[in-house]
């Protein structure tokens, strides 16, 4: 009789399991899609070992909308087989090429890298799009491992490279060994109305040099020499020269892994927050047009230990509202974040916050402060792996409790979550405009296949999104401070997309209303230094703003 009470038990579950599955897929907050979006990308760092600084990096993600035609669209970063740096049984992985994903508008993405002509056959680390010339279309500067590659958007689908034209074609070694830049940051730091760009650089990677500390291992980034972070200036006939040295930020071995550009003492100037790999951070703050580093005074130099670790990429945000832009620094020990208490000083509340014990042994590389659940407040998702070996960790999400506090929550939103990868470049976007913000990583493992991550949204809150457009392109738009007034309380945001590890974010401002359902007022000091108040806008709806235009379009 027990036994066939336990067969008809068997039996039950059977039939029950798979409607079981299905209602628990439909309750995660988040859904892994990338095989049914048709992303079909795998990376491949060159070979089969993971025994180089190179093929442990990684490469990035840039979303943009290319085509203009209101969805965000996804380029994805490979490596590839070099002679002499690979294996040689990685030649199998000779034309492995970065690849664009246009959207198709119904959830899906279609891979269009080839015919847009931008289907680079280089080791890619990061994408910066741009609006160069104003044409309303947006250009890619591609960074490489190698030469750098400017490529503009004709406006028909297509790129051309006109790398050669803009003087961004060298130098092709610095400190002796091939360059190799991380990222790219655009803004008017002389406020004469045309874009600049800091283009950051690693390290002088030489592939013979085997470790005397750990020969068995690959070489820790503290036995190689650095490469200066370049800044170019925009001339008049819209060329580009280095005036590194002129600004006083010529540091020839320094080793950048992100590049943040935002106003971090508040003074109404854009500085620049670099990201070193074991060494200390840099900040360097505008005074009139030079740049002085103050990492160490202002407080967001090293971790709360006094550690310079492998710092990844400084994400600006405000994490406990209180209208303050602090800053959240990944890295390989447990991460930082850093909180702002005004006049250009920062706390260390990595411990406090709960991020340093959910962080701790993970080893972040690309991170992101965004508001998942639209309930007003950011909450923290990263991409973990460990540098030196292909060990495997747990992704992380984090939720804000609205105050600066952090819980992980990950695994009980979303499979994804609980399934160890090794992952590198991330990328918040909304690619099917409902308001709900999605997330997108890639994986250096040997899977190598990327994890689209649909949010499905539940809870009914409210949204907003901004894109903003300055008076001559995006060169005012770069950098500007958005306070958002909602139910009596002001909010602050900064309009920036170039804030995670090898990774660009979609362009559009995100903000989470939570249950209000009405915005008071938009206030906008954009980069130049004018000031504007915008009022009456519906929610719930992607809106453009145009510097001096007086008015929101949808």
């Amino acid at each position: 009789m027990k036994q066939r009470i336990k067969i008809i038990l068997y039996c039950f579950l059977l039939m029950c399991l798979p409607g079981l599955l299905v209602a628990q897929k439909k309750t995660e907050k988040f859904t892994e899609i990338s095989s049914i979006a048709g992303i079909d990308f795998k990376y491949t760092f060159g070979d089969t070992t993971y025994e180089n600084i190179l093929e442990s990096s990684g490469s990035g993600i840039t979303v943009f909308d290319y085509n203009n035609d209101g969805f965000m669209d996804i380029y994805l970063m490979n490596g590839t087989y070099l002679e002499g740096i690979s294996d040689p049984e990685g030649k199998v992985f000779a034309d492995t090429r970065n690849k664009l994903y246009k959207n198709n508008g119904d959830g899906t993405f279609t891979e269009v890298s080839e015919t847009a002509g931008i289907d680079a056959l280089y080791w890619s680390m990061a994408a910066g799009a741009i609006d160069l010339d104003n044409d309303g279309y947006q250009d890619l500067f591609l960074l490489n491992y190698g030469p750098n590659i400017f490529y503009h958007n004709n406006g028909d689908g297509t790129f051309s490279d006109i790398t050669e034209s803009l003087g961004f074609t060298g130098p092709e070694k610095l400190n002796g060994y091939t360059k190799w830049s991380i990222g790219v940051s655009f803004w008017d730091y002389n406020l004469d109305g045309r874009l600049d760009a800091m283009v950051g650089n690693f390290l002088a990677f030489d592939p013979g040099y085997i470790s005397t500390q750990t020969p068995g291992m690959m070489p820790h980034p503290s036995e190689y020499k650095g490469q200066a972070s370049m800044l170019y200036q925009q001339q008049p006939d819209g060329k580009f020269v280095d005036v590194t040295k002129e600004k006083k930020l010529f540091f020839p071995d320094s080793k950048c892994m992100g590049l943040t550009v935002y106003d971090y003492d508040d003074d109404g100037d854009l500085d620049i927050y670099q990201a070193n790999d074991h060494q200390m951070n840099y900040i360097f703050r505008n005074d009139e047009g030079v740049y002085n580093e103050a990492g160490v005074i202002s407080g967001i130099a090293a971790n709360s230990r006094g550690v310079a670790t492998g710092s990844m990429h400084g994400t600006p945000g405000d994490i406990d509202g209180d209208g303050l832009i602090d800053i959240l620094v990944g890295d390989l020990k447990y991460g930082a974040l850093y909180k702002n208490m005004g006049n250009g000083l920062f706390q260390d509340v990595t411990e406090s916050s709960g991020v340093a014990g959910a962080f701790s042994g993970k080893g972040s590389w690309g991170t992101a402060l965004f508001d998942f659940d639209n309930d007003g407040d950011l909450d923290i998702v990263s991409a973990n792996g460990n540098g030196e070996e292909l060990i495997l960790q747990y992704p992380l999400l984090l939720e804000n409790d609205g105050e600066g506090h952090f819980k992980d929550v990950g695994k009980s939103l979303c499979s994804y979550f609980s399934t160890k990868r090794s992952g590198r470049g991330l990328a918040v976007v909304d690619f099917n405009n409902d308001g709900n913000l999605d997330v997108i990583i890639s994986h250096v493992d040997l899977v190598g296949t990327p994890a689209l991550l649909q949010n499905n949204g539940g809870n009914k809150n409210h949204w907003l999104g901004l894109m903003l457009k300055g008076k001559k392109g995006p060169a005012s738009a770069i950098g500007a401070k958005v306070m958002v007034t909602t139910g009596g309380k002001k909010r602050v945001f900064v309009n920036q997309w170039t804030t995670g590890y090898l990774s660009n974010s979609e362009p559009r401002i995100h903000i989470g209303l939570g249950q209000q359902k009405s915005v008071d007022q938009i206030e906008i000091n954009w980069s130049d230094g004018e000031k504007e108040i915008y009022k009456n806008i519906s929610i719930n709806k992607y809106h453009t703003i145009v510097q001096g235009s007086g008015s929101v379009t949808k």
